[in-house]
């Protein structure tokens, strides 16, 4: 809640609207074990996507790299940092901020040698709260990107589709006519 309460106050945009949509919110834990393969060309630890979530804090148990990020179009691998958390932005965020910030596109890859366990602890809005930019981040001068829905909704929607890149994000876009596009 505290991290949320920040990122709210860096939009400049109500700190305690973001806590209330968020505070006793829908919260969930992955426990990832990837086996070590000696042609890891061959397999896909998790296939690219943005995590649906409002923020994913990502704990690299064991230290082994094989988290991949796309930045500026390309994939980069990220170097394990001992003792950090990886902080990833989810989509939620990204419509909340009506799209100043940007959520994650991520893979991971195995490792030819060693076993990679992850553990994803992935922080959600309530699911009576409603999913959209915030108002007082959008007007005339910066009209929505993003169309608003239920967050009960936006669950069913998320896991009624592929699993696939920013699938669920484009989802949830508009123009800037109000049109979905």
């Amino acid at each position: 809640m505290k991290l949320m309460g920040l990122m709210a106050k860096a939009l400049q945009t109500e700190a305690k609207k973001v806590e209330e949509m968020m505070d006793d919110g829908m919260q969930s834990v992955r426990i990832t074990y990837y086996p070590p393969c000696p042609r890891p060309e061959l397999v896909v630890g998790i296939t690219p996507h943005s995590d649906a979530s409002g923020i994913t804090i990502l704990n690299q148990v064991n230290g082994v790299d094989g988290l991949k990020i796309v930045k500026d179009g390309a994939w980069l691998p990220l170097t394990f940092l001992p003792h950090a958390l990886v902080v990833n932005v989810g989509d939620i965020l990204e419509v909340l901020s009506n799209g100043l910030y940007k959520s994650v596109e991520h893979s991971v890859a195995v490792n030819s040698e060693k076993e990679r366990i992850a553990v994803g602890f992935f922080f959600n809005p309530r699911f009576d709260a409603e999913v959209g930019p915030a108002t007082d981040i959008v007007g005339p001068e910066n009209p929505p990107k993003f169309k608003r829905k239920g967050m009960e909704q936006y669950v069913k929607d998320y896991f009624a589709m592929k699993m696939e890149g920013r699938s669920n994000l484009e989802h949830m876009k508009i123009d800037n006519d109000g049109c979905r596009q």
